[in-house]
């Protein structure tokens, strides 16, 4: 089964998408606030992400600084988030809220502003991850220890975080593992 999000009122609705062609047209009408749109089928984002499939990008120079998984529980699905350089404010996602990595779930204990992964090169060119808690109530775990409000803690590939009911894995950019 996938959902799509009413683009009004961001309600979901749910198909079966093995009943549909890749290329086929499909209308929906939300039965929330009874705006009628559509959407083309297509390959799914997150298979291809998931495969680790070469995606080329239009613009020149893009670069890969990894991603965490979000694993699908009773309040969301399974979402594969790119992270960029700098930054990365996660959260709930919210209409109206400005964060870099939103993540799409019910779970009242994921805070809309939850913790910061913060991805910078060291001077030999590989990639470093830094997680910190941004004063939320249900505080951000790593490895089922929680973090101080001051802490700043370095995490590798495979790194679980706990935000509330929600659980995060760290896939570090291709090439940057340690071996």
């Amino acid at each position: 089964m996938k959902r799509v999000r009413c683009p009004k009122c961001d309600n979901f609705i749910q198909f079966d998408e093995t009943k549909y062609k890749e290329g086929q047209s499909l209308v929906f009408i939300c039965d929330n606030c009874k705006k009628q749109f559509s959407i083309r089928i297509g390959k799914s984002k997150l298979n291809a992400a998931n495969r680790k499939e070469e995606v080329v990008d239009e613009k020149e120079g893009v670069q890969d600084f990894g991603n965490i998984l979000a694993v699908e529980n009773v309040f969301a699905y399974k979402q594969v988030l790119p992270l960029h350089e700098g930054d990365n404010l996660i959260g709930r996602r919210c209409k109206g809220n400005d964060i870099d990595i939103p993540i799409e779930s019910n779970d009242p204990s994921l805070d809309r502003r939850h913790c910061y992964i913060n991805v910078k090169r060291n001077k030999q060119g590989k990639i470093i991850y830094t997680l910190r808690d941004n004063d939320s109530i249900t505080g951000t775990f790593l490895m089922n220890e929680i973090l101080g409000p001051k802490d700043r803690v370095r995490i590798e590939d495979g790194a679980i975080i706990t935000l509330g009911a929600t659980t995060l894995i760290l896939r570090a950019a291709e090439g940057q593992t340690e071996e």
